[in-house]
């Protein structure tokens, strides 16, 4: 691999549309779907409401046809709209990447995190685990995730970490995650506290990712991006304080502090300078490659933006083919592709 993701407006400056539109390197993220499966129903995702694709979960086979063609990659996300832990092949599948020297991380509903589980994970390398709680108490964990587990979540929590405590390990590096929602923003301090006083010491606000039929609780009346009413504000404030009172670190998505992931800014067209389309792929458990993880909370249709197919086509064929290049084209142009159309800069990698 030569050097790191690239800025795509200086790139494509530089360089002009055609060469912007073939990305050259190959990437150096994969986001794997491992499974579209769940056991939860939550109301801020699209396969609650929908069957984007019949249900599965990657093979091994076709995760190492595809880890196989990069041997530079660097990181790994191995979640898509199911839950990971599902997988039997997951540890395994973990173990592989760790050999190769790559990052790798996903995100839970930590509603499976049994003492086998844990043992597995943690023995596997593991580097980072991302647990969506989305609630700071049962009754809002119920309407937000559809199902009640809140308690049985928090006692796995507690359960992970005095294991990695009493067997000294330091990884997977454990965090809390909330998504900001006009029903739930108010618990953000609550959440914070909690994860003190289980032992997290991270915790993120995720913007809501809509669509255009507004189902469940992803609605745009639910968006706080550049919509944060006054009391939204003091209970971020009242939120980042605490944290720093308890020594957790309150972050947000894109690695940025949670009040200004929340603002548009003076950029009118933020989608031009996303850098997914030339540093990574996402896969779905059947192998068809999509811009980003976005993609399928923001629009529907899969046909319109499938760019690739792992079990026919080669990544290289995939990465610099035609449907891959008109997609980064329209992303660096006035009107950007529709998944890209609610998008902004500061998304969690």
């Amino acid at each position: 691999m030569k050097g790191g993701p690239i800025d795509p407006r200086r790139y494509f400056e530089s360089v002009g549309p055609e060469r912007a539109a073939n990305a050259g390197e190959p990437p150096v993220c994969l986001y794997l779907e491992v499974t579209n499966r769940c056991n939860l129903l939550c109301e801020t995702c699209p396969r609650t409401f929908e069957t984007l694709e019949p249900p599965a979960d990657m093979s091994y086979e076709l995760f190492l046809r595809i880890v196989d063609q990069l041997p530079g990659l660097r990181r790994a996300v191995l979640h898509g709209v199911g839950e990971p832990m599902l997988v039997r092949e997951l540890p395994r599948m973990i173990r592989t990447l760790k050999e190769r020297g790559v990052y790798v991380l996903f995100n839970t509903n930590g509603t499976l995190l049994s003492p086998r589980r844990r043992e597995g994970l943690v023995a596997s390398g593991l580097d980072e685990l991302r647990v969506s709680l989305d609630a700071a108490d049962p009754a809002s964990f119920r309407k937000v995730r559809g199902r009640d587990f809140f308690a049985c979540i928090v006692r796995n929590l507690r359960a992970f970490v005095a294991f990695q405590q009493a067997s000294g390990a330091e990884k997977p590096r454990l965090s809390l995650w909330l998504t900001g929602l006009r029903e739930t923003i108010a618990e953000l301090p609550r959440l914070v506290a909690l994860a003190a006083e289980i032992g997290i010491r991270d915790v993120y606000l995720q913007r809501l990712v809509f669509d255009e039929t507004g189902r469940g609780l992803a609605r745009p009346n639910q968006a706080l991006f550049d919509r944060l009413r006054k009391e939204d504000e003091a209970a971020i404030g009242e939120a980042t304080e605490l944290a720093a009172r308890l020594g957790v670190r309150l972050d947000a998505s894109g690695a940025t502090e949670p009040g200004l992931s929340l603002r548009r800014g003076e950029d009118s067209a933020p989608w031009s300078a996303c850098r997914r389309p030339w540093s990574l792929m996402y896969f779905t458990a059947h192998g068809r490659a999509l811009p980003c993880c976005i993609a399928p909370f923001a629009a529907r249709d899969y046909a319109t933006y499938t760019l690739g197919d792992a079990k026919k086509e080669t990544l290289e064929e995939i990465w610099n083919g035609p449907a891959y290049q008109e997609f980064r084209a329209g992303l660096l142009g006035p009107t950007p592709p529709r998944p890209c159309q609610n998008c902004g800069l500061r998304w969690s990698l």
